[in-house]
């Protein structure tokens, strides 16, 4: 039992670390719009069917002479969300619609002819992906749990997801697999074409060769 205790809380603790490693603080410089110097993105990768809680506290305030919009979108095409002009805090909540990877990313850009002493404007990103974006206190209160039972759920969601996401690791890595194993085969199959072909066109012109001579009476 108390074994079971420490490789729970050593996991929890992983888990936890992993989480909050996601947070990011950066700066994003404005630039006059439609400069690509003034946009920063961050990417994540997420599986389909997950929810997403994007969290970004802007700094400033509107008018200041910059514009700092948003735009979450996957790199298959899929959009999420494009907030403009975000001061304070910005909260988004979505479930992604495929496996794939996708981009927040952020624009500031200055809004005036005026001049800004200091065009920069400073962002805190949080980005919690599918146990971790789950309101746990509502969970605990609708289900009436307790702490440690709260938690211990939230740490079985969490495994799971990992041996999910290693489960889509392993079927990737066989498709890999057999792509490798097909283009293999395929290529072998060539080279014995290649050199069959080779074979029977050296064949060919001694045969041919040998008869034109003759004709002519040279052998």
């Amino acid at each position: 039992m108390a074994a079971s205790r420490t490789f729970l809380y050593s996991l929890y603790s992983l888990l936890l670390f992993v989480a909050c490693g996601q947070a990011l603080k950066f700066d994003v410089e404005a630039y006059h719009q439609g400069d690509s110097r003034g946009q920063r993105c961050i990417r994540n990768f997420v599986a389909r069917d997950t929810l997403v809680v994007v969290t970004a506290t802007v700094d400033g305030y509107k008018g200041d002479g910059m514009i700092l919009n948003m735009h979450i979108k996957d790199a298959v095409g899929n959009e999420y969300g494009r907030p403009k002009d975000v001061t304070g805090e910005q909260r988004m909540a979505f479930t992604s619609h495929a496996d794939a990877s996708f981009d927040v990313c952020f624009e500031n850009y200055l809004s005036g002819a005026q001049g800004v002493r200091h065009p920069v404007r400073h962002v805190e990103l949080d980005i919690d992906i599918g146990a971790d974006a789950k309101d746990w206190s509502a969970v605990q209160a609708s289900e009436k749990l307790k702490p440690v039972e709260t938690e211990l759920r939230r740490i079985e969601e969490m495994v799971a997801e990992i041996v999910s996401e290693m489960e889509y690791l392993r079927s990737r890595e066989q498709k890999l697999r057999d792509t490798n194993e097909s283009t293999n085969n395929r290529v072998k199959w060539f080279a014995f074409s290649t050199m069959g072909m080779l074979v029977a066109l050296g064949a060919w012109q001694v045969i041919y060769l040998r008869a034109y001579f003759r004709s002519k009476h040279l052998i």
